[in-house]
């Protein structure tokens, strides 16, 4: 130890436990401000339309059990200045009716394309290899706010013969790329006065606060002030470039969101059960044993005597067989992670859809903390 002072040792001890710290301390994570809220009145707004798709390879509606189909044709046709006999039956088997979306994203102007889905609603067999023709899109007040036209793009494929059918993926839905034209844009404002207002995703008050206090220290206080768990109202510059700029650098911003509240998701249909980490649990017993109840139903066939003049009766007897497994009682330690919830669960050995009943019991005992939501 020659040559090393008692004040040199302090002070590598003291950079020691500095660096062991840093290295134990649970890492932050931080979500951009754009990711966790939007701003009030930039939103999309849906488009809906009717129209046609021609050029089909015999796969179209029938027009038989389509009469709408029909109708939008002879309409179309006179619309292009044909006339056709009233007596006239079209049978149509390469077009078919469609409903065509659309979102219209805010600060679009006239003349940007958007994509369009085009789904039949008739009884086509597929809309591959066919072209939209003019069918206008309109918004929830009625009026056009883009028109949409173009080949479709069909992601699967199919094929029948003799009775056998083969398909790939979805026939009946396909897609155009920038297949629709704005006509008509929507007046969006961006706050009112000198504030513009910030909506979280979900409510949260005390990731509104972390927000606030963020927003607060970046531009000052006073800046930003929260309305309620979910709306926040900021100040920002009057002039239009000036208050681009303040939303650019508003949305870069990096914030810690506050943990989510504890959550059980459980989906009936198919058994999932999805926990988030904030999921803990409570010392308890749980025994779990299945019942399983089969009944094997045999024909019994009662012939009548030789020349009896009887009728051949046919009866069913039935056999019941109840089947219980024995439940053994397991002690579940409290687990104050995820996976202590996880290694818990799995000691039960269930299967996914007993889990769905003994997650609700645990939770109806107290011994689950979380909130369920069944899907």
């Amino acid at each position: 130890m020659k040559g090393i002072t008692l004040h040199t040792l302090r002070r590598a001890a003291l950079a020691i436990a500095g660096t062991c710290c840093l290295l134990g301390a649970a890492p932050v994570h931080a979500e951009r401000l754009k990711d966790l809220a939007s701003i009030q009145g930039v939103r999309q707004n849906q488009l809906i339309g009717y129209g046609l798709v021609v050029g089909l390879d015999g796969s179209g509606d029938q027009t038989t059990q389509t009469p709408f189909t029909v109708q939008s044709v002879i309409s179309m046709l006179q619309g292009l200045g044909v006339s056709l006999p009233a007596a006239t039956s079209l049978q149509l088997k390469n077009v078919a009716a469609v409903m065509v979306t659309a979102s219209l994203p805010a600060f679009a102007q006239p003349g940007q394309t958007l994509d369009v889905t085009v789904s039949s609603m008739g009884n086509a067999k597929s809309l591959r290899g066919g072209t939209l023709l003019m069918a206008p899109l309109k918004g929830a007040d009625g009026q056009i706010y883009g028109m949409a036209q173009g080949n479709v793009l069909v992601g699967g494929v199919g094929a029948s013969a003799n009775g056998s059918k083969t398909v790939v993926n979805h026939l009946s839905v396909g897609r155009i790329s920038g297949g629709a034209t704005v006509e008509r844009a929507v007046p969006t404002q961006l706050g009112q006065g000198d504030s513009i207002f910030l909506e979280l995703n979900d409510t949260d008050f005390s990731t509104a606060s972390r927000v606030v206090e963020a927003v607060n220290k970046r531009f000052g206080n006073d800046t930003a002030a929260a309305q309620d768990g979910r709306v926040i109202r900021v100040r920002a510059p009057a002039r239009a470039d000036e208050r681009v700029a303040f939303l650019g650098a508003l949305e870069s911003m990096q914030v810690t969101p506050a943990q989510t509240a504890a959550k059980v998701i459980l989906n009936a249909r198919t058994g999932s059960v999805v926990m988030n980490q904030a999921v803990t649990l409570d010392s308890c017993a749980v025994s779990h044993g299945n019942l399983s109840v089969v009944i094997n139903t045999e024909p019994v066939i009662s012939q009548p005597a030789p020349l009896s003049n009887g009728q051949t009766v046919v009866a069913g007897q039935s056999q019941i067989d109840i089947r219980k497994e024995p439940g053994q009682v397991l002690l579940l330690k409290g687990g104050t992670s995820l996976a202590d919830v996880v290694k818990a669960l799995n000691a039960i050995g269930a299967t996914p859809q007993d889990l769905l009943a003994i997650l609700q019991a645990m939770k109806a005992a107290g011994s689950l903390r979380a909130e369920l939501e069944i899907i």
